[in-house]
């Protein structure tokens, strides 16, 4: 039913579908072929049955359309599948049913078979480039003869049966029914029609053109057919020996695995003696066979097992190592994450070593020294409820110091400002009057 429902919505023109088309019906001013030309630059070839299936409504009465738009109508519906055979025409039967109706004006007849090409009807292109209002103030209905419907049934087939051939004409009744008080025939534009309709007055053409556009805008090939109506059947209570459907609300998420598919067995060892190493200190044979390790196999630093998170304990038990590792990887994407790592721990004796070292062996970022120096700083002030570890910390900073600043390690400009003023609050510690003195030698 769904299925069906989107189909019947597609063949329903859109509301500037229903005014380009009410345009170009019309166009009766225009040359026909010059009508075409505007239809196919303004529809796609995926809707033109869209459009003939709404004409084709349209021109089952005559009363809808006059002469000269349903002139026009018919060129449409046959211009749309022109590269076809025409029994191929789907609205072929519509199209024949109108040259057979006597009912039917006969300009209107001679116009459809010239466009079939029927016997002596074959100059369909000089007539398209007449416009319709033209072609029938100059027809001449004794120079035409119009075959009957058996002589185009046995040309066409039973392609020709009619309008009764509508695929959904068997279940449902047409939306168009014709109003029996108006003959058959009539021609609402014609003087005559008052006179028919009884004295009526004439229909106004801003009313035509609304009639028109709403029937173009709701038209569509099912008509009225009647409505299923299905009704969802009633949910049965659950009995207390059934057991009940449960759909529990759980939101996992996934977790990689970093260590999928990787090689477990290559520096096995290593990884072995660096997990001992983030306890306890190494003897001299072990810290000889990791660096040597690392020394033969460079890439080895990333499969080692030491993360930015584990360097600060293998920094306090074994700086050696450490400064090995992070040499290694300074070149690494995550080198900022290890050297991020080291300006946050706690500061220490090994962690002054490791970085006095590593200015020593690779070159550091200036903004990474800066704030070891700062956090180093930032440490001794804050020790102040421990006069004795205050001390301590303030020489250790200060001999740090002197000997980046006397192996050029650290440019003194920088942090000149900051270093000094941290010699001035601590210059009762020896250390750090000498460390002032050096940087006035530096001025």
């Amino acid at each position: 039913m769904a299925q069906q429902r989107g189909r019947s919505t597609a063949m329903i023109l859109k509301i500037q579908e229903t005014a380009t088309v009410l345009s170009l019906l019309q166009s009766d001013l225009r040359p026909i072929q010059d009508v075409l030309s505007e239809f196919n630059s303004k529809f796609s070839p995926s809707r033109h049955f869209a459009v003939c299936n709404s004409l084709s409504m349209l021109l089952q009465e005559t009363m809808i359309l006059k002469s000269s738009d349903r002139i026009i109508a018919f060129a449409i519906m046959y211009q749309c599948y022109s590269s076809v055979k025409p029994s191929a025409n789907p609205f072929i039967s519509e199209m024949i049913s109108a040259a057979c109706n006597e009912q039917v004006e006969k300009y209107e007849r001679a116009f459809i078979l010239h466009l079939l090409q029927w016997n002596s009807y074959n100059n369909a292109k000089e007539i398209l480039k007449l416009s319709a209002v033209d072609y029938i103030k100059s027809f001449d209905p004794s120079t035409h003869d119009f075959p009957d419907l058996g002589e185009l049934q046995r040309e066409y087939g039973n392609k020709a049966d009619g309008p009764s051939s509508h695929i959904f004409a068997d279940y449902a009744v047409k939306k168009l029914v014709h109003d029996p008080d108006v003959p058959r025939g009539c021609d609402p534009n014609s003087p005559e029609f008052d006179v028919q309709l009884g004295g009526n007055p004439k229909i106004g053409s801003g009313d035509r053109n609304e009639a028109v556009s709403g029937i173009l805008g709701s038209l569509t090939m099912g008509g009225l057919a009647p409505r299923w109506i299905r009704p969802c059947p009633p949910r049965y209570p659950v009995h207390q020996s059934e057991l009940l459907w449960i759909d529990p609300d759980n939101k996992h998420e996934l977790v990689w695995d970093d260590k999928m598919c990787a090689d477990t067995s290559r520096g096995a060892a290593v990884r072995d003696l660096l997990v001992k190493g983030l306890k306890v200190t190494l003897s001299p044979t072990e810290q000889e066979d990791i660096t040597t390790a690392l020394a033969n196999d460079p890439k080895l630093v990333y499969h080692c097992g030491i993360t930015p998170r584990k360097l600060p304990q293998l920094v306090e038990h074994n700086p050696q190592i450490a400064v090995e590792i992070l040499t290694k990887l300074v070149n690494s994407p995550e080198n900022v994450d290890y050297f991020t790592a080291l300006v946050s721990m706690e500061m220490s004796l090994h962690s002054m070593e490791v970085v006095n070292r590593l200015t020593t062996a690779v070159e550091l970022p200036k903004e990474f020294i800066r704030m070891y120096i700062t956090n180093c700083i930032s440490s001794c002030e804050n020790a102040k409820h421990d006069k004795y570890m205050q001390n301590r910390l303030v020489r250790l900073v200060c001999v740090f110091l002197q000997s980046l600043i006397r192996n050029n390690n650290i440019d003194v400009k920088d942090l000149f400002i900051e270093v000094q003023a941290f010699c001035i609050d601590f210059s009762r510690v020896r250390e750090a009057a000498g460390l002032f003195r050096l940087l006035k030698t530096l001025e």
